[in-house]
């Protein structure tokens, strides 16, 4: 999944990045307001961890602005202002949950699975098909009550496909949450955990979609 950070602290903004790459996000880090903006234009991200306090521009301002184009990302506030008048704006300009800093990273991961959890329209914390579960908490899959084990990039696209798993979904939307910025991406990469994921969870657990993409497979 791929995840937008706008932070303007260099030292803070990296911790999370490297805490959230550690539990299976592709992370893009922005510092301030306008880049954030653009950002949000041009990708697709799963939810957004957005400071207010930011140079350009302040995020109160990008949430604003994005809730007014339509979009329904979630978004999550991460801020030091932690006034009842400070949250109380973060959230009636459209944001999901608002953290105050200091904060602990795994308060801050358990935020976030719950945002894209609801935004997905899941109420149940795990994700399953065909006798295969998936725990974004533990990042454990068990398949028929066995365990598991998946490189992280498997990892990411079997929740990918796991979220989306009544549609379609191309190789280019599959790259877009696999990969942040910088990060090479090889002509058959997603091909290549598709064969992976294949040879651990059975032929016919993803189903091509000829011309358009990847799909899970009927389980009946």
């Amino acid at each position: 999944m791929r995840i937008l950070l706008v932070e303007d602290d260099a030292l803070l903004g990296d911790g999370i990045r490297a805490g959230l790459k550690l539990a299976h996000y592709a992370v893009d880090w922005v510092r301030d307001g306008a880049a954030a903006r653009l950002a949000l234009l041009d990708h697709a991200y799963q939810a957004c961890v957005l400071d207010l306090g930011l140079p350009e521009r302040d995020g109160l301002s990008v949430l604003k602005e994005l809730r007014e184009q339509g979009q329904q990302l979630p978004v999550l506030i991460l801020t030091a202002r932690d006034t009842s008048a400070d949250k109380i704006a973060g959230l009636d300009a459209g944001a999901d949950d608002y953290l105050t800093k200091p904060f602990d990273l795994p308060e801050l991961q358990a935020r976030l699975r719950a945002l894209i959890r609801r935004a997905g329209g899941a109420a149940a914390p795990t994700l399953a098909h065909a006798g295969v579960v998936l725990d974004p908490a533990s990042k454990q899959v068990t398949r028929d009550g066995q365990p598991l084990t998946l490189s992280a990039r498997e990892y990411a696209l079997l929740h990918d496909l796991l979220r989306h798993k009544t549609h379609i979904r191309t190789r280019s939307q599959l790259e877009e949450s696999l990969y942040a910025w910088g990060e090479e991406t090889g002509s058959n990469t997603v091909e290549v955990y598709i064969h992976n994921l294949r040879r651990k969870l059975g032929s016919d657990f993803i189903r091509t979609i000829r011309g358009l993409g990847y799909r899970l497979g009927d389980t009946s």
